[in-house]
């Protein structure tokens, strides 16, 4: 097997036949979690960042 394999267009229009489009996956609170996590996290690298800017190196 290689990473460079390709699959014929015919077999991917065939296996999309009778599908309308992509599927809900993720519901009102996961999205909401989501973005309670993202900000949470950037909370940290920007914190992290701070930190890092002033104490390290030269005082």
């Amino acid at each position: 097997m290689s990473i460079f394999n390709t699959k014929p267009i015919a077999s991917l229009i065939a296996e999309t036949e009778g599908k309308q489009g992509l599927k809900k996956a993720l519901g009102a609170v996961d999205l909401t979690m989501l973005g309670i996590g993202a900000v949470i996290g950037t909370g940290i690298f920007v914190l992290t960042g701070v930190a890092a800017a002033n104490y390290s190196g030269r005082h």
